[in-house]
């Protein structure tokens, strides 16, 4: 199974969809909230290539963006395949 980590705040509309869309799919995953964490605002800004809005979205440590992102995987049939670890690429 694939490592899915989850840079989000707590009241963030966009991250509740995230953890919804990651729970109805039956994956496990490591939410870091940032609301109040300069320190994990910084390493999220960081792993992701720049971005600094929430959710932050990571699959096997690779960055697929925010929830607007993954639904997209998900409507194109690629979000599947990436959390069973099938998918070379996004």
């Amino acid at each position: 199974m694939v490592e899915v980590v989850v840079y989000a705040t707590k009241m963030c509309p966009y991250c509740h969809a995230a953890r919804k869309l990651l729970k109805q799919k039956g994956v496990d995953f490591t939410e870091i909230d940032v609301t109040f964490n300069p320190r994990k605002r910084r390493e999220m800004t960081e792993k992701s290539g720049g971005g600094h809005t929430v959710p932050q979205i990571f699959i096997d440590g690779v960055p697929i963006g925010g929830y607007d992102d993954m639904a997209a995987l998900d409507a194109a049939g690629k979000l599947d395949p990436l959390l069973k670890g099938q998918a070379d690429d996004i």
